[in-house]
């Protein structure tokens, strides 16, 4: 596998690089040697591959010669142009309502799945696209952002399958879903979190209670799931009971289970992420930090990468411990390590979103 970036190749001297000049040609595109973060998860993959038969530490490994998206728009496209480069077939799916749309077209092969589904049921439904899968001699499944792509009951369908999922194992996957664990897991390496539960809670008296300790302002938060949804921020007693309730019925509409946690409200902080990315030995890098700090109801609106006036030795700890906290648990692919720093240069995990996150490519404009 050749990565064409320099600057990758010196961050990622961990990994695996073939150098066939080949390759390297072909992987080289006429405007520039741009690399393709989010694609990075599918090269690693067909590198290891084809060490299968010369690595006794790969031998899991068979090469990989189809690659179905399970997904759908920019993203499927993306994977598929990467996939054609290195000479991979690719295999899209599609809703009833999703024929005529482009990422179909892009494929090699397209198949239905969900018949008589809604469009979001049909990506979601496990059993049809592992059946195409396997009817097809699919070796992995990419799974995109959004849809299945942090689902570990799909990563464990794959595995059952013998199909191979480009991201993280499905321990990992569901140890990373789980708001409450991951903070624990963050806790044992030494990673900072805001003070907060450290289970859900179970009663409003529960809640009541760490406002006591800790003072208002508190935010409850979704222990099963993310992207602002089933948060609330309480700042004085009386609206504590309301926001409690709002936030669990948020949480439960949205992932279907309404467990919270509760954490101390940081205010005004920057929001900043770290991009990773892992290896099945061990071996985990990153890929520097973007500010995600400018947001409309909890959803990200603008991305900056690098961050500016980000001190260096801030800097430095964000990603030492978002490299520490992947490796501790055996993280393998893409993913994306959140914190939010404080007005006095303070940070505090947040989350692991455990897939390729849809900012990747603002990472590959500094990485070029």
């Amino acid at each position: 596998m050749v990565f064409v970036s320099d600057f990758i190749q010196k961050r990622l001297n961990q990994f695996v690089v073939l150098s066939e000049r080949r390759e390297g040609k072909m992987l080289h595109q006429v405007g520039g040697v741009r690399v393709a973060l989010g694609l990075l998860a599918v090269r690693r993959t067909c590198c290891l591959s084809r060490l299968a038969h010369t690595s006794p530490q790969a031998r899991e490994y068979k090469p990989i010669k189809k690659v179905m998206v399970a997904n759908r728009g920019e993203i499927a496209i993306r994977v598929f142009r990467a996939c054609t480069e290195l000479g991979i077939r690719t295999v899209a799916v599609y809703s009833e309502q999703d024929t005529g749309q482009m990422h179909r077209q892009k494929a090699d092969e397209a198949y239905l799945i969900g018949k008589g589904l809604p469009p979001v049921a049909a990506y979601l439904h496990i059993p049809d696209i592992i059946k195409v899968a396997k009817e097809n001699n699919v070796d992995a499944i990419h799974p995109g952002y959004g849809f299945l792509s942090e689902r570990s009951d799909f990563a464990q369908a794959c595995a059952d399958a013998g199909v191979r999922f480009i991201g993280p194992a499905p321990e990992v996957v569901r140890k990373m879903g789980d708001k409450v664990e991951a903070r624990a897991i963050a806790i044992r390496a030494g990673v900072p979190v805001v003070p907060g539960t450290d289970a859900p809670i179970s009663s409003m008296q529960e809640a009541k209670e760490f406002a006591n300790t800790y003072g208002f302002p508190i935010i409850f938060k979704a222990a099963y799931g993310g992207g602002g949804r089933g948060m609330r921020v309480v700042r004085e007693y009386e609206e504590l009971e309301e926001n409690y309730q709002r936030a669990y019925s948020e949480a439960l509409a949205a992932f279907g289970n309404g467990a919270l946690f509760v954490e101390k409200f940081i205010e005004k902080p920057r929001h900043i992420e770290v991009q990773i990315l892992g290896d099945k030995y061990g071996n985990v890098v990153h890929l520097y930090e973007r500010d995600c700090s400018i947001q409309r109801r909890h959803q990200k609106v603008v991305e900056i990468a690098p961050a500016v006036q980000l001190d260096p030795h801030l800097r430095d700890r964000l990603t030492a411990d978002s490299v520490n906290l992947a490796k501790m648990v055996g993280y393998e692919n893409a993913g994306t390590v959140e914190f939010l720093v404080d007005k006095h240069g303070k940070h505090y995990f947040i989350e692991v979103n455990s897939r390729l996150q849809v900012e990747h490519t603002v990472t590959e404009e500094i990485t070029e």
